[in-house]
């Protein structure tokens, strides 16, 4: 076995215990990363159009000082909520799979 053998295998070693996880990891972490804004995004849309919901169909009912609360707190449930199923679905998985 010469050098240039021996070069070849450490490069060869390098790049499949390196570079490979690596390039994994980086679409583990974009499709992540993509899932996580467009969850956000969804998630706002759902907790305000709640909270509109609630302040324009039922504005009569909710004239009392302490009243006026009660569509930010059906707000802040539906938070809870979709925080609550975004956690259930959480699952340990590992990038490097066999």
């Amino acid at each position: 076995m010469n050098i240039g053998e021996v070069v070849d295998l450490v490069k060869g070693y390098v790049q499949q215990e390196t570079i490979g996880p690596l390039r994994g990891a980086g679409r583990w972490l974009a499709y992540g990363s993509a899932g996580a804004i467009l969850l956000a995004c969804a998630a706002s849309m759902l907790v305000l159009g709640v909270l509109r919901l609630l302040q324009n169909e039922f504005s009569s009912t909710f004239d009392d000082r302490w009243m006026s609360l009660l569509p930010y707190v059906a707000g802040l449930a539906v938070c809870v909520v979709v925080i609550g199923i975004a956690v259930s679905r959480i699952s340990k998985t590992t990038l490097h799979q066999d």
